[in-house]
């Protein structure tokens, strides 16, 4: 059984966390460990119409972001990774600089130092250099950065064909195949 932890933030973009985390709850043999900040929380709830327990429900085992002793704040839990969906620019940086300062960056610095993958899905824009430099430093330590940048070959349709295209890639990072994902098949 995959265990993948996912933590969301404070960015604009919550849907991309919904989505994952929906399309992970219907794989049996995926585990999911889910944290989430407190303007993680606030931005669901002004972004979209699910409820904070609707989200918890849909992982298998919910963190609070100021809980130091989670499981998952040790190198000794072993998992499959962690993703960061949407990740905030503050996060980003608290990583890149090893200040865990809630249980997501912590989190984040656990995966780096076990070297497991960790994947980040940066929501801003436009970027600024100290942006850059953050997330170049994040790439150099072997972290995936999958920014949430929409694809047109596809002929998306709707906003939920744009989160679908984006979760199939985050999917893809920890090697798990979604069936009904729309790929290029070539010219």
């Amino acid at each position: 059984m995959k265990k993948i932890v996912i933590g969301v933030t404070g960015a604009s973009g919550t849907i991309y966390a919904v989505d994952l985390l929906k399309k992970l709850r219907a794989l049996p043999d995926v585990e999911t460990h889910l944290v989430m900040s407190a303007w993680a929380k606030k931005n669901l709830a002004l972004e979209t119409d699910y409820t904070l327990d609707q989200i918890k429900a849909l992982a298998d085992v919910v963190y609070s972001d100021r809980d130091q002793g989670a499981a998952i704040a040790s190198g000794s839990f072993l998992n499959d990774g962690m993703v960061i969906v949407p990740a905030s620019m503050k996060t980003v940086a608290s990583i890149a600089y090893g200040f865990g300062e809630n249980l997501v960056a912590r989190a984040a610095d656990v995966t780096i130092k076990e070297q497991r993958k960790l994947v980040i899905v940066p929501r801003e824009t436009p970027l600024s250099v100290i942006h850059l430099e953050n997330l170049t430093k994040l790439a150099k330590l072997g972290a995936q950065i999958i920014p949430p940048i929409p694809a047109f070959y596809n002929h998306p349709q709707t906003i939920q064909d744009l989160v679908d295209h984006q979760t199939m890639k985050v999917l893809d990072a920890f090697g798990i195949h979604e069936p009904a994902a729309k790929r290029w098949e070539g010219d």
